[in-house]
């Protein structure tokens, strides 16, 4: 995520893996940063104006976008409050408890949920799977194209229910996939 944004233009200013969390006001050296962890961990890189700091204080950096990435339960009811990101992307599987969740949602904070945010990975498995029943192979820019293309169309259907029923994301992307459901039973004729 952090190479991606940094490529987009986004100055990355902190990150964290199972050993400690880094961060750099002036931002991070996306690819030092990268080549470091390389070597198993984040501990010991340095920079000029790089501070170590707590896993919760990463959480709590005032920055525009917080991507929650690899653990599930790491926002939750005692540090929603303290959550200053305008964004939770979640990059993993339940990052955010249901009670974090109402706290950020009454914060103003937008929440990007795991169930659309990190579903590029099985969207792509799923491309695989195509393939490989098909013996035909799409080049990385194929289906990086397609990816985009699902992706952004389901961000723009959940953005618009949302919208619709004055709601958030994470409730507009389950009301999307109970009606997907809810047709493919209709279609089996199980309903």
């Amino acid at each position: 995520a952090a190479e991606i944004l940094a490529g987009l233009g986004c100055k990355i200013v902190a990150a964290s893996d199972s050993g400690c969390a880094i961060y750099d006001p002036n931002g991070l050296d996306v690819d030092a940063v990268g080549r470091h962890k390389d070597s198993g961990s984040l501990r010991g890189y340095r920079s000029a104006t790089l501070q170590e700091i707590s896993q919760q204080e990463l959480l709590e950096l005032d920055v525009d976008i917080l991507i929650p990435a690899a653990l599930e339960n790491v926002i939750t009811e005692e540090n929603a409050g303290n959550v200053k990101a305008r964004i939770v992307a979640e990059a993993a599987n339940g990052p955010t408890t249901p009670e974090a969740d109402a706290i950020l949602k009454a914060n103003g904070i937008t929440v990007i949920p795991d169930i659309l945010a990190n579903a590029g990975g099985v969207t792509v498995s799923y491309f695989e799977w195509v393939q490989n029943l098909m013996n035909f192979y799409w080049s990385e820019e194929e289906v990086r194209e397609k990816l985009e293309k699902i992706m952004t169309d389901s961000y723009a259907a959940v953005r618009k229910l949302a919208d619709e029923h004055a709601t958030d994301l994470r409730t507009a992307a389950y009301m999307i996939s109970l009606q997907r459901i809810a047709e493919g039973m209709k279609a089996r004729g199980w309903v």
